[in-house]
């Protein structure tokens, strides 16, 4: 079962409820100009419309079990919200699952893409029991490329044309990291309290 609630050093990843539209918006807002490069979602017109729908569609995933989406927030600063990670099932005959991200602009660098995506490699390979987990990142997405190398992930190629973004279609590098290859950070602990 994965747990609503999910603690590293620094931050709380924690499943998205209603009262997340409105930090929601405002960090995505704030980050679209580095966001809309990169993800097809961030649109110039993202309205709290947007973040509601997200949120209704995450309740859902998650209840169906096909996807499960955290909100980040700081220990310190618990209402201020620095952006998403979530792990989806691409494959459950191959136990294989996809790991994305975003950090809101004004708190890139700070190593928060990281340190999150390891405790949900940690997720995925502990309590999901996965084989293997991938990252698709939009070529030229340098800080993100770098968290892929950070946590030891293997570069398996490039997906041409992969997402169609801003009107572009947009080449993906699919890295890729197996179980037998991931050394815990045992930083991360899961807590089942549910998320009102």
């Amino acid at each position: 079962m994965v747990p609503s609630r999910i603690t590293t050093d620094r931050f709380v990843l924690r499943r998205f409820s209603r009262r997340d539209v409105e930090p929601l918006t405002e960090a995505v807002q704030a980050s679209l100009p580095e966001l809309s490069r990169w993800l097809p979602w961030a649109h110039p017109g993202y309205r709290r419309d947007d973040a509601a729908s997200f949120v209704r569609e995450s309740a859902q995933a998650w209840k169906e079990g096909r996807a499960f989406d955290f909100g980040i927030r700081a220990h310190h600063d618990p209402g201020r919200h620095l952006g998403n990670a979530s792990i989806w099932h691409t494959s459950r005959m191959a136990r294989s699952a996809e790991i994305g991200y975003w950090v809101r602009t004004d708190e890139t660098s700070r190593g928060i893409a990281t340190e999150v995506t390891a405790a949900l490699i940690d997720l995925a390979f502990g309590t999901m029991g996965l084989h293997k987990v991938v990252l698709r990142i939009a070529v030229g997405n340098r800080a993100s490329e770098r968290v892929a190398e950070k946590l030891g992930f293997h570069r398996d190629g490039v997906l041409r044309e992969e997402l169609l973004i801003a009107g572009r279609w947009v080449d993906h590098t699919l890295y890729s990291l197996l179980s037998h290859e991931w050394q815990p950070a045992r930083r991360a602990t899961s807590e089942t309290d549910p998320v009102a």
